[in-house]
């Protein structure tokens, strides 16, 4: 005869002997003999950041934009002019800005923006998209450092020659691809979307003002838009509010 298809057992029937019962709803199963019970959920760990710079936005700003957008809590040491030659032996390379994490200090503005921007979620999602991010930053930075060569030039006469290309050649030509890069990627410089490119060039904007001694962005709609729609982000926003009022 053909083997028959036992019937289920009904609804709340006791379990067969040596069978355990299965669990109420809501109840956790019972643990196997020598089964550990499951780990608590880890607390998520805290790190202490302290930045230190001097009392002006200038290189340390898209940083602080950073841990504004991130609502992460730091220490914005602001060091004076006098403070300083005391303290410049115990920094990394013997300049600022420098950031401490868990009591270790580092380096470079771009690296620690980097690295800040990957604690607060706004870095690519491959990387060929965190390539063309840093491909926006580094030509952000280098247009920055071709402006201070000729801001920090001390000799005048050198310095009005080296003005007349800043102005009627290299503004332009790095303001122009900045706008269109804009352009082409939906109101940002980088991926179509809000990225830390977006937030670094916010960020040093105003630096770049104070070295020219003019509003950069008045005939570039494009990252005009850029600035203020950083700016008008809520926890950056709270931070241009609050911050002390500096010339740089």
């Amino acid at each position: 005869m053909a083997d028959e298809a036992q019937a289920p057992p009904a609804e709340g029937a006791p379990a067969a002997e040596g069978e355990a019962a299965p669990p109420a709803d809501g109840e956790a199963a019972p643990l196997a003999e020598g089964e550990a019970p499951p780990a608590e959920p880890a607390e998520p760990i805290k790190h202490s950041y302290t930045l230190f710079y001097f009392n002006v936005k200038a290189l340390a700003e898209p940083l602080r934009y950073l841990f504004a957008y991130g609502a992460i809590e730091y220490e914005d040491v602001r060091v004076t002019r006098d403070e300083w030659p005391a303290l410049k032996p115990t920094m990394p390379m013997g300049q600022m800005p420098v950031l401490e994490v868990d009591g270790k200090r580092v380096h470079q503005s771009i690296s620690m923006a980097r690295f800040l921007a990957k604690t607060v979620g706004l870095c690519g999602s491959t990387p060929w998209e965190d390539l063309q991010i840093d491909i926006v930053v580094d030509t952000i930075n280098d247009f920055r450092l071709k402006i201070a060569v000729v801001s920090y030039e001390p000799e005048d006469e050198i310095k009005e020659k080296k003005l007349v290309t800043l102005n009627a050649e290299v503004i332009p030509f790095y303001l122009e691809k900045l706008e269109q890069t804009v352009k082409d990627n939906d109101g940002h410089l980088a991926l179509g979307k809000l990225t830390w490119a977006d937030v670094y060039f916010a960020g040093i904007c105003d630096y770049m003002n104070y070295m020219v001694k003019r509003d950069l962005l008045e005939p570039y709609p494009a990252l005009r838009g850029v600035v203020d729609a950083i700016n008008a982000l809520e926890p950056i926003k709270a931070w241009i509010e609050k911050r002390p009022v500096t010339e740089v």
